[in-house]
């Protein structure tokens, strides 16, 4: 397997942590998106969005994160990063879209390079902006991960599930860009849960081949 990641890209940084946790080997193939590497012609011909992570796995070219992470837990089952049970795996799959898809497109790079350069906003409001969108959808997670009883040493249960994977890059993220923290505690303690494990510790950005 090939994935095409950029080391501070939080949706690489899901897919590299869940090939860890299943143990799978891959080459890893950097793509620079500061340098706007995504937009040429041989990374573009295998992301129409011009986006990473893209796996490529037996010729097959799969995109956007969480559909990746599903395809992986599919074609290698164990260990499991979904619950068994029905409610089980809508919880999880719900704590994963509050950050992937409450969070994270507020702030991805295509959008706070379209702030500073298109609309004229100053780094310093950019920077609110990220803060504001960051720390109010990090608080939904806490108010769930606090309040129900199916919140373990992870996000759900005892073991790591695409919620946590979905989870930890973002922290990274907020502690990357100052926001605030203490008021989501629940989440703190799942994060340095995670982080005491080596397939998060060894996939973050920090570990990355291009990494800068």
């Amino acid at each position: 397997m090939q994935l095409y990641s950029y080391f501070r890209s939080s949706a690489s940084f899901r897919v590299r942590v869940a090939l860890a946790l299943k143990g799978l080997a891959y080459d890893y193939v950097p793509v620079h998106l500061v340098k706007n590497e995504q937009t040429q012609p041989d990374f573009a011909a295998l992301s129409p969005g011009r986006l990473v992570p893209v796996l490529k796995d037996d010729g097959a070219l799969l995109s956007q994160s969480l559909a990746i992470i599903e395809y992986l837990d599919e074609t290698h089952p164990q260990p499991p990063l979904l619950p068994a049970d029905p409610l089980g795996r809508a919880r999880v799959r719900a704590l994963a879209m509050d950050v992937a898809c409450e969070i994270h497109p507020l702030n991805n790079l295509r959008v706070l390079r379209y702030l500073l350069h298109d609309l004229g906003v100053s780094e310093d409001d950019k920077n609110r902006w990220y803060r504001h969108w960051c720390e109010t959808g990090l608080e939904t997670v806490e108010r769930q991960l606090a309040s129900q009883p199916e919140t373990g040493r992870f996000c759900h249960g005892d073991k790591p599930t695409l919620a946590d994977i979905t989870l930890v890059p973002q922290i990274f993220n907020a502690q990357r860009l100052n926001c605030r923290l203490d008021h989501v505690p629940t989440v703190m303690r799942v994060f340095d849960e995670c982080m005491r494990l080596e397939a998060f510790s060894g996939a973050q950005p920090s570990a990355c081949p291009d990494a800068t």
